[in-house]
């Protein structure tokens, strides 16, 4: 990537004149997180003249925009379940209530519908004594949807409201709903502030290094591969077959497949594979040990199956169901070369997508929450909170939903994978 065309800019309401609150130390604005950490890179750009691309460092202002005593905010999920949701819900209003003593916070409910009078849904009040055990629940205490709502709607009903803040949780399509809420409020000319804190289970938001949830979701893969493993072991020619989440991109199948090293492949959408090619490759695994695991995304080999080109409420294609479709093409051709194979399937998506967090993401959550509060007090607008070498970072939204986050099948984590499965770099 060309990193001088790169640009990290954060728009702003205006000045901020009022003193926060906030008892901890401050972040200057003039702090920056390097994108590119690569000192070749760097020396290059100053060479030229030019300052290396970088981030604003997250973190509370001194001065921020909004009176906190006259200020309502509004919290909106949206998409599918994802571990951490409830506990980014928590953080934001205890940061709000507690460090700026924001006193009406509104959660809208089941996604952007929320936002649409005419949808009939009443915003639900949250206060610290609603939201303080939601963290030990799974899912969403505000409930989701996906697809596009009205823009001009949903503006009305935070002018309406007299919405300060809107934090909107979500993924790649929230983020680009959040984009567009950002662009209708800038044209009225108001003073509402539009902060994203990314959510996908599949850590594909671009700019971010880590989403919530991701580090619960490779976490609880150890359980059905682990169990894939043992039944393939117990049985004659045993394949454990576990499709994991992942529509575009493969992350959780790559770190899921060096968290166990049982895998012995791992089918991700950015590698391309051919059936012959696979199935060749698994048939001299089980002549040589009797066994095999097999890990695939969701969205991988979609090219092999003839699905339609249906999309989802939220303009999502619809997928093919590539974990049925590779155990019935295994048994198949298993039975062609009169090898006799016993197939164990598994798909665990929707048990992990709907967990609590571990005590990893719930410290993330709880920071992510943080953060976006003292971004959207500060005044920034049409950002997203995420993370970036170990610090916590802010990322306008046009950047974040420009391109989707990817493995680079010539990349260091793909050869990783190489590395600990076996598997042939082409199939």
């Amino acid at each position: 990537m060309d990193t001088t065309e790169l640009n990290f800019d954060i728009p702003r309401l205006g000045a901020a004149r009022f003193d926060s609150p906030v008892g901890l130390r401050f972040i200057d604005d003039d702090q920056r997180v390097l994108y590119d950490s690569d000192r070749r890179t760097v020396q290059a750009a100053l060479a030229a003249g030019r300052q290396p691309a970088c981030f604003e460092l997250a973190g509370p202002r001194r001065k921020i925009f909004f009176d906190p005593a006259r200020l309502a905010c509004g919290i909106v999920t949206c998409g599918g379940l994802c571990p951490g949701l409830n506990d980014v819900i928590r953080s934001v209003v205890f940061t709000l209530a507690y460090h700026y003593g924001v006193q009406t916070v509104w959660g809208f409910r089941f996604g952007f519908e929320g936002l649409v009078a005419r949808c009939g849904h009443q915003p639900l009040p949250l206060m610290p004594d609603v939201v303080d055990a939601i963290h030990e629940d799974g899912g969403t205490i505000l409930g989701s949807s996906r697809g596009p709502q009205d823009v001009s709607e949903m503006v009305d009903t935070l002018q309406r409201m007299g919405i300060g803040i809107l934090f909107a949780v979500g993924g790649d399509g929230t983020q680009r709903g959040a984009l567009a809420i950002a662009a209708e409020i800038r044209r009225r000319g108001l003073s509402i502030a539009v902060i994203g804190i990314p959510k996908t289970i599949d850590n594909d938001v671009s700019f971010v290094h880590q989403s919530f949830g991701f580090h619960t979701a490779v976490s609880q893969t150890r359980t059905p591969i682990v169990g894939a493993h043992w039944e393939s072991k117990g049985v004659r020619n045993g394949v454990g077959l576990v499709k994991l989440m992942g529509r575009h991109s493969g992350f959780i199948a790559a770190y899921a497949t060096l968290a166990n090293s049982d895998v012995n492949f791992c089918l991700v959408p950015e590698v391309p594979f051919t059936l012959p090619g696979f199935l060749d490759a698994l048939q001299r695994r089980i002549e040589r040990r009797a066994h095999a695991v097999i890990v695939v995304a969701e969205g991988a080999g979609q090219e092999l199956l003839q699905a339609g080109q249906q999309c989802d409420a939220s303009g999502n294609l619809k997928l093919g169901d590539i974990g049925l479709f590779l155990k019935d093409q295994i048994q198949r051709h298993f039975e062609a070369v009169n090898v006799e194979v016993n197939i164990k399937y598994i798909d665990p998506s929707y048990t992990i997508r709907s967990m609590r967090t571990d005590s990893h993401d719930a410290a993330f959550c709880l920071m992510l929450g943080r953060h976006a509060v003292h971004a959207g007090m500060s005044g920034r607008t049409a950002m997203l909170v995420g993370d970036w070498r170990g610090e916590f970072t802010h990322v306008p939204l046009a950047a974040g939903v420009s391109q989707r986050k990817q493995i680079h099948p010539a990349g260091r984590l793909w050869d990783s994978v190489l590395a600990t499965t076996g598997q042939p770099r082409q199939m």
